[in-house]
C-alpha cells in the first residue's frame, strides 16, 4: 500500500455506482471514455472485466461494483470507464481503467466541505477512504483509488453512513 493520500481542498471527480456517490482527485484521473466493449481475458478475477485498446493501448479494466463485492447491474448508457494514471506504482500497468454506472461532475471542495474519514478502529479498509466531501446535492466518499485498484481481490470498504460523516460541514 503507498503512503496514505492527504485529503485537501481541490477538484474531484465525482461518480456513482447504484445510490452510493464516490469522488477521487481529479489528478489520478487520466480520462473519461464511453463504455465499449471489453475483450475477456480467460482466468481472471471476477473484478478484471478483461482489456480494452484505447488508442493502440492495451489498457486494462476492472469492474469497480465487482471489487466492492457490489451485485452486478446491466450497464446504462450511462455506464462509463475512467481511466486512472497508475505511473507512480512500480511493476504495474500505467493506467487502469474502471467500469462506473456514471460520472457526475467535476466539483471543487474547499476544506471547509472536507472531513476525514471516520475512525475504524485502525481496520485495513480505511486505507481505502480519503475522507468524506459536502456537496449542495449530497455527501460523497472520498476514496484512495491507487490504494483500491492495487489490491488484489475485492475490497470492503467499511460500512458508514456519509450524512452522518459530513454533519458540521458546510455545502457550497
Amino acid at each position: 500500500m503507498n503512503a496514505p493520500a492527504q485529503l485537501r481542498p481541490g477538484r474531484y471527480l465525482t461518480f456513482h455506482l447504484g445510490a452510493s456517490y464516490y469522488g477521487v482527485p481529479i489528478r489520478d484521473v487520466r480520462e473519461v471514455v464511453r463504455l465499449g466493449p471489453v475483450t475477456v481475458v480467460p482466468m481472471m478475477p471476477a473484478h478484471i472485466r478483461g482489456v480494452i485498446n484505447l488508442r493502440g493501448t492495451v489498457l486494462p479494466v476492472f469492474d469497480l461494483r465487482a471489487k466492492f463485492s457490489m451485485a452486478a447491474v446491466e450497464y446504462s448508457d450511462r455506464a462509463c470507464i475512467v481511466v486512472f494514471d497508475m505511473q507512480d506504482r512500480p511493476r504495474q500497468a500505467t493506467a487502469i481503467g474502471t467500469i462506473v454506472d456514471g460520472v457526475d461532475d467535476v466539483v471543487m471542495l474547499a476544506e471547509s466541505q472536507l472531513a476525514a474519514p471516520p475512525d475504524f478502529n485502525g481496520a485495513l479498509e480505511s486505507d481505502y477512504l480519503l475522507g468524506v466531501g459536502a456537496t449542495a446535492e449530497r455527501p460523497i466518499t472520498l476514496l484512495q483509488i491507487r490504494n483500491i485498484l492495487s489490491t488484489e481481490g475485492s475490497v470492503v470498504l467499511p460500512s458508514f453512513n456519509p450524512n452522518a460523516a459530513v454533519r458540521g460541514l458546510e455545502p457550497p
